[in-house]
């Protein structure tokens, strides 16, 4: 989009924002309190929004009748131009800010500062053909001053163009895949009794993989026994503590994790050192420094909410955002940063002391920061198009957040605080003790300077027990009394379910899941499956499309997922060729990759995949739990009959078979009678089909509904033979019950609407007038 000089004559600047809510922000800090319709005026500034993307792409059957019917002929859609549709309820906005831009001398872009906050911005420009001046306000916080301070500097349209063109490609590159893949699949699906839709995605296909293996994996691990002998020891002199080892078995004992693989020998050697007396052969002290973890950028974010509070990735994104647009308490959430500018160390009296404001609990902790200190998260080289998310400089209201939001908050400023404090330090000690000829080793640490974990309390550690354990001070030939032998037995493990936390993990890191050794070459080191603002939605859709379930807090694969991962082909649900896309749409978004080169690669690889999906064995093992079919076993499928409200039963093995069904309130009633089922007055045999009752010789047919009355076979069979029937419960046009009498005139039946005299239930046809009642009356 060029941002070349536009009409002279127009002199209002119109700033377009992505929601309301930054809109309102942004024009109380220009002055602009004038409401006007889907704007804010004031000092020749306009303020205006969308609401998040005005438009949509075009479904597949805008191209064309014949991509409307989902069918494998109809494949592959490939657009020759993109059409974009106004998504529901957007047409008013659309207007208002058309009619803006015709006013308008320069367009700021002021919607959210990533990849699809200058989409939505730019395909509404793109729509209405602006060709003017166009800047970009890039805000990470919507507070008053950093809003002051990001107008200060805005940067011109042209630097942020190529975030559009890695946007729209994503958009079009998902829409191929979705599409075509999608319809493809499903069709098969449905030949074998499927009914519903196997959902195909670029992203969503193999972060399901990723679940899917897992589970099998897990589903295939074989637990193998082994055994500890851990020994208490009582160190030496009176009075001395006491502190736990572990044997070491020695080779042929032991698997190749170092592991006793022999009860016997466990048992035997416990009974041995009973009563014994240990010696320390070796005893090592080393200090260890841990510097502070990092700020968070959304997924570390995502995956320690998830550790601590069992939270899903879509539940932390959402408080994320509200903390940065509604309580203005955090900066920009979706961001896959975790460092911060040096000059926004200069910053940091002002964060704190608001911090201290916001919340007079964590006062004290504030007031131990050491301001002083300098941690490796201040770092340019490491800033990408947004810094770590870290609190604002304006004090917020704590008690107005959610539970949700309060959590995620304070994670957030104890991770900034913890710049500020010095290293934790600990000395890690291992001691090597000899009993007899049989060898024990103890390990523990000793705080010796809490730092920063002094902002965390006590956390479960991945060590156990006897490896957080505090030694007592032992020096090489000290003799340690053997106070307790026990065996303990175990299990090898299989590997943990995901959970959402580590499945953003694994997400974020897809490159070190890839197999192929060439796909390894060409992908970096921190290549992933999605974005920090995309993640929190797929998973999300997997769960809605039961294509994983939770249980408690961990994530497992379906039936249906499984059979979708096994019927698609390799490329579609492989890691590392989408994490190759996403590593081309970054290239696009730094202004280095060409956006029609993507796109032809991409079409091009579809094409072949719905190529694989027509000439294949089309086999995709869905399992079905739907009624099956009485004549040859398939499944069958509820079906309408087009310009029908009313369903019946078909069988999904058509045209092979044709069998038939009535609907019964949602389920197949008794299959029809292939014999006949009655006589006609003219003497034709009667037979039964799923919308009427008819006369083989003559032709004449009662339809199953007559004016809104569903008629039993009984009736049906009286009056083909003939008869008057009185029929109860009809519903006029204008929605009024009656009742009347009904025969068969020219084949089909009539409501005698006059007076007579009754009959067996019905009344005579004298004196009567009479209405067609055919079907759907």
């Amino acid at each position: 989009m060029t941002t070349a000089p536009g009409r002279t004559g127009r002199k209002a600047r119109v700033f377009l924002c992505e929601k309301p809510s930054q809109a309102r922000d942004i024009a109380r800090v220009l002055g602009c309190g004038a409401r006007g319709e889907g704007c804010l005026r004031g000092n020749g500034v306009v303020v205006t929004w969308c609401f998040g993307h005005l438009l949509e792409m075009a479904p597949p059957d805008s191209y064309g009748e014949v991509f409307r019917r989902w069918s494998l002929e109809a494949l592959p859609i490939i657009p020759d131009a993109w059409r974009y549709e106004p998504r529901r309820e957007a047409g008013r906005q659309l207007k208002v800010i058309r009619g803006l831009l015709a006013e308008a001398g320069e367009v700021v872009i002021a919607t959210d500062a990533d990849r699809e906050g200058e989409t939505i911005a730019r395909e509404v420009l793109e729509r209405f053909r602006w060709r003017g001046p166009v800047q970009r306000l890039w805000l990470s916080a919507l507070d008053d001053a950093s809003i002051r301070k990001a107008l200060a500097s805005m940067w011109p349209g042209e630097r942020t163009e190529p975030l559009y063109r890695a946007g729209i490609g994503r958009a079009r590159a998902d829409w191929l895949v979705g599409m075509n893949l999608t319809r493809a699949y499903t069709v098969l699906a449905r030949g074998q009794g499927f009914d519903g839709v196997l959902s195909v995605g670029r992203v969503q296909t193999p972060t399901l993989r990723l679940v899917v293996d897992r589970d099998r994996e897990i589903e295939a691990f074989t637990p193998r026994p082994y055994w500890e002998v851990v020994v208490s020891f009582g160190a030496p002199g009176e009075g001395g503590s006491s502190f736990r080892a572990k044997w070491l078995p020695p080779e042929e004992m032991a698997d190749s994790e170092g592991r006793c693989i022999s009860e016997p020998a466990a048992r035997t050697l416990a009974q041995r050192v009973a009563g014994g007396t240990g010696r320390v052969a070796d005893a090592q002290t080393r200090r260890v420094r841990e510097a502070p973890p990092l700020p968070f950028d959304l997924g570390t974010l995502q995956q320690e909410s998830s550790r601590r509070y069992g939270m899903g990735a879509q539940e932390v994104l959402d408080a994320a955002q509200s903390l940065y647009e509604k309580h203005k308490a955090t900066t920009y959430p979706r961001t896959d940063c975790p460092y911060l500018p040096e000059s926004m160390l200069a910053e940091a009296p002002r964060v704190l002391e608001a911090l201290r404001q916001s919340d007079g609990r964590i006062g004290m902790l504030v007031e131990r920061a050491d301001q002083s200190l300098r941690s490796r998260a201040w770092n340019d080289g490491k800033i990408t198009a947004h810094h770590a998310i870290i609190p604002t400089a304006a004090p917020c209201g704590v008690a107005a957040m959610g539970e949700a939001e309060r959590r995620v908050y304070d994670l957030v400023r104890r991770r900034y605080l913890a710049q500020f404090y010095p290293r934790h330090e600990y000395d890690a000690t291992t001691v090597t003790l000899a009993v007899g000829g049989d060898d024990f080793r103890a390990t523990g640490r000793r705080v010796v300077v809490a730092g920063w974990r002094a902002l965390f309390g006590r956390e479960r550690t991945e060590e156990g027990e006897d490896e957080a354990q505090e030694l007592p001070e032992l020096r090489q030939g000290d003799g340690c009394r053997v106070l307790e032998a026990e065996v303990a037995s175990r299990q090898t493990r299989p590997p943990a379910r995901y959970t959402e936390g580590t499945l953003i993990a694994a997400m974020k890191n897809a490159a070190r899941l890839v197999e192929d050794a060439r796909l390894k070459r060409m992908l970096k080191e921190t290549a992933g499956l999605g974005t920090e603002a995309t993640r929190a939605g797929i998973i999300r859709t997997l769960l809605d499309r039961r294509y994983v379930e939770k249980h408690k807090q961990h994530l497992v694969s379906t039936e249906t997922g499984r059979a979708l991962i096994d019927a698609l082909p390799g490329p579609v649900k492989d890691p590392g060729t989408t994490a190759l896309w996403e590593e081309a749409l970054e290239e696009i978004a730094q202004g280095a990759g060409n956006l029609e080169a993507f796109l032809a690669r991409q079409t091009e690889w579809v094409r072949q995949l719905v190529e694989r999906a027509r000439t294949g064995s089309g086999a995709v093992g869905v399992a079905s739990e739907r009624p099956a079919c009485p004549d040859c076993g398939r499944p069958l499928r509820r079906l309408r009959r087009n310009g029908s409200t009313r369903h019946f039963w078909g069988c999904s093995g058509y045209p092979e078979c044709g069998t038939t069904l009535p609907d019964k309130g949602g389920k197949p009633g008794r299959p029809l009678s292939k014999e006949p089922v009655g006589q006609c007055r003219c003497g034709g045999a009667v037979k039964e089909t799923p919308r009427a009752w008819s006369c083989q010789a003559c032709g004449a047919t009662v339809w199953r509904e007559t004016a809104g009355k569903r008629l039993t076979q009984r009736q049906a069979l009286a009056l083909l033979a003939g008869q008057v029937v009185r029929l109860q419960g009809l519903k006029s046009r204008a929605g009024k019950v009656f009742e009347a009498d009904a025969r068969i005139e020219e084949g089909k039946v009539r409501l005698l609407l006059g007076s007579g005299e009754t009959r067996t239930g019905a009344r005579r046809s004298r004196g009567h007038a009479a209405t067609d009642a055919g079907q759907g009356r």
